[in-house]
């Protein structure tokens, strides 16, 4: 794992850069077509072209909030409002349920009909980690967006952040480890039978509508507590993915089998130090061949900034040229469209419950039923 900046190193002597070594720069502001400027953009600039691809995903997720939203009001009017479909892409937000999902299909092989695409998404985030190491962070995540935008606020507010001593920066690292630990042990110790009871649990069946009213009716504790995340990320990078995020935790492990890393060729590199400058994760890439850390999230901002040609790039063991970004962001993109793309051809998309069902279960979200208590839930009947 590669060291932080914050580590202390003897300065380096920068060598000079040959003219025929250094990369082309493209001004795109010089570009006189507006197609044509966008097409380079497109070809050319990996920062602008994630930038689109965050925000689309992000447009995306909200989509899925107005339609979740309409749904649930239809669901608490006991179906006096207008009916909306439920959109099966809220399940992405209940990533303990397809962990548990997941142990049952393999244990089983059943895709359960609760949160069946909750699972094709975990598996579609998961698979993309293993491809394009864990990319979900940078390119598609929304709450990866939302951070990165707060530390980028934070730069312009005070000039830089806050970088923490490695002292306090490794511990507080294993936090989200330790939190991916304690979900995963949880799930494992469970049987075919308790999975079952649990994905079958009206708890479990109205998972995603108790996760809305958690927003929709959060407490003064609860936004304090945003507010806290909201403000360290601002001062110090990517606070709650560095941190506390023990999905960001797993997709850092899966990561590890991911064939496309960022590597550097020693003989060409110029020891300026402008990748480990430009990394958000505080990766120290200036000193290593091939970066193997878990906090590598394929942005490509330290591939962006190398001034040397063909130095620093996203490639293969094997191949010869790195990745050009428009490549990895079809990659990216290609992964997560095929899992998700195959869930809905093979029936494993849409959930099996029906507006009766629903409509029996909304009037009762408040009752003990409905209730958890450290994982567990409470015991019902087949009529339940």
């Amino acid at each position: 794992m590669e060291r932080s900046t914050t580590a202390r190193r003897p300065a380096l002597r920068v060598k000079k850069l040959a003219p025929e070594l250094r990369r082309h720069k493209i001004i795109f502001s010089r570009i006189p077509r507006f197609s044509s400027r966008l097409k380079a953009r497109l070809q050319y600039d990996s920062q602008f072209l994630r930038t689109l691809v965050q925000l689309a995903f992000l447009l995306v997720c909200i989509w899925i909030g107005i339609e979740f939203h309409y749904f649930v009001k239809w669901g608490m009017s006991r179906g006096a409002a207008s009916f909306m479909e439920r959109p099966p892409g809220v399940e992405g937000f209940l990533p303990i349920s397809a962990l548990i999902s997941l142990k049952y299909w393999i244990e089983t092989g059943i895709v359960n009909a609760v949160h069946p695409s909750g699972l094709v998404i975990f598996l579609a985030v998961v698979g993309g980690s293993i491809v394009v190491k864990k990319s979900f962070c940078s390119w598609f995540c929304p709450v990866g967006t939302l951070s990165e935008s707060l530390w980028m606020l934070g730069q312009k507010l005070f000039k830089k952040n806050i970088t923490l001593p490695r002292w306090l920066d490794y511990p507080l690292r294993s936090l989200k480890y330790l939190l991916l630990l304690f979900f995963g042990a949880a799930v494992l110790a469970m049987n075919s039978d308790t999975l079952a009871a649990f994905i079958n649990s009206p708890y479990n069946k109205l998972a995603d509508v108790k996760m809305y009213m958690f927003f929709a009716e959060i407490t003064s504790g609860a936004i304090v507590t945003l507010l806290v995340l909201m403000g360290l990320s601002v001062v110090i990078k990517n606070f709650w993915c560095r941190y506390l995020c023990p999905y960001g935790a797993l997709l850092g492990i899966a990561s590890f089998l991911s064939p496309l890393k960022i590597r550097r060729k020693a003989e060409t590199c110029i020891d300026c130090e402008l990748c480990t400058k430009a990394c958000p994760s505080l990766i120290t890439v200036h000193a290593v061949k091939t970066v193997w850390s878990d906090e590598c999230t394929s942005c490509m901002q330290c591939v962006d900034v190398c001034p040397v040609a063909d130095t620093l790039e996203m490639r293969s063991p094997l191949a010869k040229r790195g990745v050009p970004s428009w490549v990895l962001a079809c990659l990216i993109a290609g992964v997560f469209i095929a899992v998700t793309g195959t869930g809905m051809m093979t029936g494993h998309w849409r959930n099996a419950i029906g507006r009766d069902e629903y409509l029996m279960r909304f009037p009762k979200i408040d009752s003990p039923m409905y209730q958890h208590a450290r994982g567990s839930v409470p015991d019902y009947g087949p009529n339940d």
